[in-house]
């Protein structure tokens, strides 16, 4: 079925509300979603490390770019607080939905308690909750992602070309989205040459510690693993992993970026010489897919998955010298189809 003309969608998503509020609200451009009667489209609520962390948010930004092109809308995206609480989330999503903002979305898995309090209190908003599957409400659609699977591939590359046989993992925050990440990265180190050492390291117990926020921790991390023989090293620690990456361009040794391909970054192009690949995840094409589900009037709701096979995760290989590190890139789309093929089963837990 062909999809309607966006400016026809959007007055016809509206035409049920402007009757039922018997002609107060004139024009086409407001929305049933018990906000401010504007439609803005989507806001992004981002999660610790905010705008710039050249990773996760900025991710998701990308989606809201995307969307907001598409669709010629407003849009929105939000900064936390420092030391904010689960009350300060909630607010925050409840303002962006009363604003008329449609879907709301929160990046990360901090937003767990908030986006269910607030797909509550409007329940003719969508939300959108990245990294978190355990809420559970209609109006409500869960990005989720396979990183294990990606981070597998990362470690079929690292252990590909590390010369010293020590590899490094640097996690943000021990907690388990990044054990996942940790558990990939071990393995497919292992799977590919058994005789590789994995040292890892997270940076804090508690995302407040600033695990995710602090490029200094992130540096200070992969130096101790440097001087314990690592020469590459892996991270999954959002803004913090700028340290990483800085540490090990620093003593020309190998970092492997995550979510973003890093080696395009431009806050990071002093160092890209030396950003071997990064474990991607489409952050930001989910995000927009949910903002055009909103458009099309069939908002996504419950889990969304996205895995290795449908392009959700992967490795990037914009570096040349990816293709130049003996056995690497064939090492890794093997493992790729592998893995799609379900004879490789990645493990989520170290």
């Amino acid at each position: 079925m062909r999809r309607m003309p966006r400016i026809t969608q959007r007055c016809t998503r509206t035409a049920v509300a402007v009757a039922a509020l018997a002609l107060l609200a004139t024009g086409c451009g407001g929305t049933s979603s018990g906000g401010s009667g504007e439609d803005k489209g989507m806001a992004l609520a981002y999660d610790i490390g905010g705008e710039g962390d050249q990773s996760f948010n900025d991710a998701a930004y990308a989606g809201l770019e995307q969307a907001r092109k598409e669709f010629g809308y407003e849009g929105t995206a939000v900064e936390p607080k420092d030391g904010e609480s689960d009350a300060d989330k909630v607010q925050r999503l409840k303002q962006l939905a009363k604003q008329g903002y449609d879907p709301v979305v929160g990046i990360g898995f901090i937003y767990a308690n908030a986006t269910k309090e607030a797909a509550e209190a409007y329940p003719d908003t969508t939300f959108g909750i990245v990294d978190d599957s355990t809420v559970k409400a209609k109006n409500v659609a869960a990005l989720v992602f396979n990183e294990e699977q990606g981070s597998y591939l990362a470690g079929v590359a690292a252990a590909k070309a590390t010369k010293s046989k020590t590899v490094g993992f640097v996690g943000g925050v021990d907690v388990p989205l990044i054990h996942k990440f940790e558990a990939g990265f071990a393995q497919g180190v292992k799977d590919t040459d058994p005789k590789v050492k994995v040292i890892t390291q997270y940076l804090t117990e508690t995302a407040e510690e600033g695990g995710f926020s602090s490029p200094d921790k992130g540096k200070a991390a992969a130096e101790a693993q440097i001087e314990n023989g690592a020469d590459v090293i892996y991270q999954a620690a959002g803004l913090s992993g700028q340290g990483v990456i800085e540490a090990a361009a620093k003593e020309k040794k190998w970092a492997i970026g995550v979510d973003s391909d890093q080696y395009k970054q431009k806050a990071l192009s002093a160092y890209k010489a030396y950003i071997l690949t990064s474990a991607t995840k489409d952050v930001g094409g989910a995000v927009f897919s949910l903002a055009e589900s909103v458009e099309d009037g069939k908002p996504l709701s419950g889990e969304q998955r996205f895995s290795l096979k449908e392009g959700g995760v992967g490795v990037t290989e914009s570096n040349p010298e990816f293709g130049k590190v003996p056995g690497l890139k064939e090492a890794v789309a093997k493992a790729k189809e592998d893995i799609i093929a379900g004879k490789i089963k990645v493990a989520t837990t170290p």
